[in-house]
């Protein structure tokens, strides 16, 4: 080997030497550098602790539901002419019984006149008739006329008798006509949109005036699966269920004074479901036909259930579970098993915990089986670091940069 490969050969022995004599001296985990990561892992974490509480807790059914009107009436006329006024603003509450709508009623107060005018004639004749049927009556009794002419006259009277009761039923048909031509409202409600204005010429049963809607009280229609109609069969024996309806995002209570009212008699095949119809009271009117409302309905209450926040529980590949607050601030996974929403902040548990159990409801995402915490009551924060917890914080790193 020439000389000049033996230096070269030297030299590399000598870099490598160096460097893994540097990477030894500053390998992590060594010296002042491990003892500061095992003290920050041992570190507690602080998190917000609370107890599993007892009370009272309604079961419910939500659904989906859409508001339906008491009733709903279309206007139309009963006779034909010409709409001669309107009496109602659109959008309106009507009370029933309140005018609406008038029809020309000259051609049927012609028919009026006319019918009573012919009932007065016959009347005429009919006493005529008995007159005559009387003289007849005392001259057949002196022989002077026949028994067949006393007959005959008193089949006419019989006839214009009759034709007197047909009369009595033409006056009260042309009476009801003319009632006709004013229009009243068959209930209360708000109308609607009217479809035709004054001086159009409507026909009889063919052309509509207004819709008008009854909102006071209004039902709520909404389907639940074909499985729970055994538990609102059981509920209703047992009560009036109570049922809220929600705005869309279940925010508020739109209503919350209404009860079930009917339960439909057989279940949808095609989509495994069963209508139900509830009726509220709707005093503020907050409830408006055609919309879509979220439907809570109180099936039975749990008593003493066990209640923790939702936020509590967590969401795991084996299931739900909770951190649980052991002996020396320490936490473990507890799986639990739910059993329905309380409210919008709190979960009702079936399994897994006890009463007086404390759970974490704040910080879990920092923990893990095992953890060191530092538990704290809802609302508190951590305490802020001391002057001289901060500088022995600092020391390990100052000792590090001594090193180098």
């Amino acid at each position: 080997m020439s000389r000049w490969k033996s230096a070269l050969l030297v030299v590399v022995v000598i870099v490598l030497a160096v460097l893994g004599w540097r990477l030894f001296a500053n390998k992590p985990g060594d010296g002042p550098a491990r003892g500061a990561g095992q003290e920050q892992a041992a570190a507690p974490v602080p998190v917000t602790v609370v107890e599993a509480t007892t009370r009272d807790v309604p079961v419910h059914l939500d659904a989906l539901g859409t508001v339906q009107a008491l009733n709903t009436v279309t206007i139309a006329a009963q006779v034909g002419g010409q709409l001669k006024a309107l009496h109602f603003e659109e959008g309106a509450a009507i009370a029933k019984g309140d005018l609406i709508a008038e029809i020309d009623p000259r051609t049927y107060q012609a028919a009026l006149d006319q019918a009573i005018a012919n009932r007065k004639q016959h009347v005429a004749q009919v006493s005529a008739s008995k007159s005559t049927l009387k003289r007849y009556e005392e001259l057949s009794a002196k022989n002077f006329v026949s028994a067949q002419d006393l007959e005959n006259q008193r089949q006419t009277v019989r006839q214009q008798e009759a034709q007197i009761a047909a009369d009595d039923a033409a006056i009260s048909s042309a009476r009801t006509s003319l009632g006709y031509t004013r229009i009243t409202a068959p209930i209360s409600g708000i109308a609607g949109m009217r479809q035709v204005d004054v001086g159009n010429l409507l026909q009889a049963n063919a052309s509509t005036i207004v819709v008008l809607t009854q909102v006071q009280p209004i039902n709520v229609m909404f389907t639940l699966p074909s499985q729970d109609l055994e538990t609102v069969r059981k509920a209703r024996t047992e009560g009036t269920l109570p049922v809220v309806a929600l705005d869309r995002t279940d925010s508020h209570a739109v209503a919350s004074d209404g009860t079930l009212s009917v339960v439909d008699n057989q279940i949808d095949t095609s989509t495994g479901t069963f209508r139900l119809k509830a009726e509220f009271p709707n005093a503020d009117k907050a409830l408006w036909p055609g919309a879509f409302v979220n439907v809570r309905m109180q099936v039975r209450t749990v008593k003493d259930g066990l209640v923790v926040p939702t936020q509590a529980v967590q969401r795991g590949p084996d299931g739900d579970y909770v951190y649980l607050l052991e002996p020396g601030d320490t936490v473990k996974m507890q799986p639990v098993r739910t059993a329905g929403e309380v409210d919008a902040s709190h979960l009702m548990i079936g399994s897994g915990l006890a009463a007086g159990d404390k759970v974490v409801s704040e910080g879990q995402f920092r923990l893990k089986p095992g953890a060191k915490v530092t538990p704290m009551a809802p609302g508190d924060v951590p305490k802020a670091p001391t002057a001289e917890e901060i500088q022995k914080a600092a020391q390990p790193g100052q000792r590090r940069g001594g090193r180098r």
